[in-house]
Parts: structure tokens; C-alpha cells; sequence
């Protein structure tokens, strides 16, 4: 289990593929600040601008929120020192009704030319059951299929067990999960498990801070400090142990058309 930064190391280039602007950060964004410092390849993608991001779609419209959450992941991505980054340039919340075989296609590109040896991306749940990272996890584990190089690991992010109870009474008051939600995996399935250093958990909060249209007001709301322990640890596991991968394909797979 990578528990810490020389187990970073291990993961070698890492290419992470999410749905919207701050998804790599809340789930990976310790992990590539790690792997950036340690001197590793650090490969993003990011399948939609995040347009719809907002419960104010009047001072925020979809063009405008689109053009600042597209300046915010690049201040984010710069302070967690990746420097290659992608669009897929799907609408957000649209993904579902794209053509599959197209994103796919992009994907097995990027890898095919980035050549990863871990792939990070969101499990068949899509982490909070959203439609948009329920079918990037599609697209991205049918790419990983068809064009990863051999030895490649793909890896979902999950909630390690015992983090529910400390956290479950925040998680519920913000509604991130809907019932049911978020599946979670005792420490020993973990493949990466790390508890960010405290350097490191700052950094990760500055990354996030700068997506200020999805971050300000919950940092604000709860408190620097509290935020930075909530998002100062990330948990990944195999894909073949995810508890819902293990148990059937389901609606999920996609397939080339």
C-alpha cells in the first residue's frame, strides 16, 4: 500500500482523467503534487468546463462560468506543478448523451501518446453517483483497456471505512452523497491510502482555493483548518477490488460503436 511520498514514486506517470475542474484536486490533488515533486510525469484531462457548476446560473451563465473555471484549473493545476493538461470539451452534465465511441477515442489517443503507468480516474459509482463521472469512469476504463501499456494500473478513488464516521455529519449537512453513497473499502484493500504532510495539504487547499467559484464559500463556511483536514487524505483502490466493479459490469460498460 503508497502511503507516503517515496510510494508515490512507484506510481510512475500518472495520467488522471475527471469529469469537471476540481475533480483533480479533490481526489488527486495531493498524490500529483507528490509525483510532481518527486520528479514524475503528471498527465491531466478534464472531459467538460463545468458550466452548469453554479446555484446562481444568472450571475454565472454558462459562457461565463465556463471561462473562469477554465482559468481556475489552470491557477490550480500550476500550484500542484502539472503542466500538461487536456480538454475533452463535452458540455457539462451532457456527457451521458455524447457519442461514447468518440470520447474513447480521445482518451485511447492521450494514453496511446502519454503511455501511463497509472491511470487515475473515477470508479463506476463516479465517487458521488454523478451521471457526468459515472461516464467518464465508462469511457476512461474502456481507453484504459484498449490502449494502456502492459503493466499499466488503473485505479479508483474511494472513501476509506474509517473516515466515514469522523466526517459523515459534514458530508451530510453539505448533501454530497446521495443515499447509498460513498461506497468505501477497509484499509487492506487499499492500494494508496496517503495522509497528506501538512506542506502538502496546504498546497492542496491553495490548489482548490484557486477554483474560487466552486471552493470560496465552503472554506469560508467551514473554516480553513476544518476544510484542510476534510480533503487531507486520498484513497485509491485497484479496479478489479472496487466493490462495484468486482460485482458486475452494469450499466457502466461502454463498449466501441
Amino acid at each position: 500500500m503508497i502511503k507516503n511520498t517515496s510510494g508515490v514514486e512507484d506510481l510512475g506517470t500518472i495520467l488522471g482523467i475527471w469529469a469537471h475542474p476540481d475533480d483533480e484536486a479533490y481526489l488527486s490533488g495531493g498524490l500529483m503534487a507528490m509525483a510532481r515533486d518527486s520528479g514524475s510525469r503528471v498527465v491531466c484531462v478534464t472531459a467538460t468546463r463545468g458550466e452548469l457548476g453554479t446555484d446562481d446560473p444568472v450571475a454565472w451563465p454558462p459562457h461565463r462560468l465556463a471561462a473562469a473555471r477554465t482559468d481556475e484549473l489552470a491557477r490550480c493545476l500550476d500550484i500542484l506543478g502539472v503542466t500538461e493538461h487536456h480538454w475533452l470539451d463535452y458540455r457539462d452534465g451532457e456527457c451521458a448523451a455524447a457519442r461514447a465511441s468518440d470520447a474513447i477515442a480521445q482518451l485511447c489517443d492521450v494514453i496511446e501518446r502519454v503511455r501511463p503507468d497509472t491511470v487515475l480516474t473515477f470508479g463506476p459509482d463516479g465517487v458521488t453517483g454523478h451521471p457526468d463521472h459515472r461516464t467518464v469512469s465508462a469511457w476512461a476504463t474502456t481507453a484504459f483497456d484498449l490502449a494502456a501499456p502492459a503493466g499499466a494500473r488503473l485505479l479508483y478513488p474511494i472513501a476509506a471505512e474509517r473516515r466515514i464516521s469522523r466526517w459523515s455529519a459534514l458530508n451530510d449537512s453539505l448533501g454530497i452523497y446521495p443515499p447509498g453513497y460513498p461506497i468505501t473499502a477497509p484499509e487492506e484493500r487499499l492500494t494508496v491510502n496517503v495522509v497528506l504532510d501538512p506542506d502538502i495539504a496546504a498546497r492542496k487547499v491553495r490548489a482548490l482555493a484557486a477554483q474560487e467559484t466552486q471552493t470560496a464559500g465552503l472554506i469560508t463556511a467551514i473554516g480553513a483548518d476544518r476544510y484542510t483536514e476534510w480533503v487531507g487524505e486520498e484513497s485509491f483502490i485497484e479496479r478489479l477490488l472496487h466493490p462495484i466493479a468486482e460485482r458486475h459490469s452494469g450499466p457502466e460498460t461502454v463498449t466501441i460503436e
